[in-house]
């Protein structure tokens, strides 16, 4: 896996942004090498002049400068385009170095679906409010191979949610991306119910993970593909997963669609 490391300077750290529930982002890496092939974040290519998304991976390197002395009232997410704890972080500690140098008073909620991130919580439970968001789906075998090549497995991301539940550190689980017939939902929540706080629940973004995708999707899972982009079954099979939440009673702050 050769990707190519841009190394930049920003001008600023703390981005505004419009997502829901969200005041500022940040994001000192730009791509990630976990190379998830349905990563809606892909669009930021159109922006930046280095080649087809998947190939590089910019470091803000001044980032941990960008953060120091600075307060911003809100919450804060790490990150939006790309993975904080994505491989080449254990060489560059960006993340950490961003991690050290943040006001300990921000409001600040890191997500990942990487077991790199126990590396660092010395540092989280130094800030006053932070919540560890992890991304866990279940894939395994030929799913996993396909769409989420070189990030952590399954395993060890419910290892992760253990570790930060024992240091008493907030958790919430990122059910993402939910495939019909590939994630297995109720699964999921059983296997994490006793270690998250709480869950966010999505549905794969067709449009966002790309027609490469989308083709890969259809011919090695035929009938997922299907009952994706039949409006009758997928409502069906939406419906069936707010059962499940419902059913298992766990603390959901929703299940998104994307039209």
């Amino acid at each position: 896996m050769k990707i190519k490391l841009i190394k930049t300077k920003a001008k600023a750290i703390f981005t505004k942004t419009r997502l829901q529930g969200v005041s500022y982002v940040v994001n000192h890496y730009v791509g990630c090498d976990h190379l998830c092939s349905y990563c809606y974040a892909r669009f930021i290519a159109k922006w930046k002049n280095y080649g087809e998304w998947g190939t590089w991976i910019e470091a803000k390197i001044n980032a941990p400068e960008l953060v120091k002395g600075k307060y911003v009232k809100g919450s804060v997410w790490m990150s939006s385009v790309s993975d904080p704890y994505q491989h080449v972080e254990r060489k560059l500690k960006l993340t950490r170095k961003v991690l050290e140098n943040m006001d300990k008073n921000i409001d600040l909620a890191v997500q990942t679906k990487s077991d790199l991130i126990l590396r660092d919580i010395d540092l989280f439970k130094k800030f006053k409010n932070i919540e560890i968001g992890l991304t866990v789906n279940g894939f395994s075998r030929k799913a996993k191979k396909l769409f989420e090549p070189y990030s952590s497995t399954h395993e060890k991301r419910l290892e992760v949610l253990k570790s930060l539940k024992k240091q008493g550190i907030r958790i919430y689980a990122f059910v993402s991306p939910i495939i019909p017939g590939l994630v297995d939902v109720e699964k999921v929540i059983n296997e994490t119910k006793d270690l998250a706080d709480y869950y966010f629940f999505e549905m794969i973004n067709l449009r966002g993970a790309g027609k490469e995708f989308v083709a890969v999707l259809k011919k090695e899972f035929p009938d997922s593909y299907e009952i994706l982009k039949d409006k009758e079954r997928f409502n069906k099979f939406l419906m069936d997963i707010k059962q499940i939440v419902k059913k298992e009673k766990v603390k959901s702050r929703g299940v998104f669609v994307h039209n």
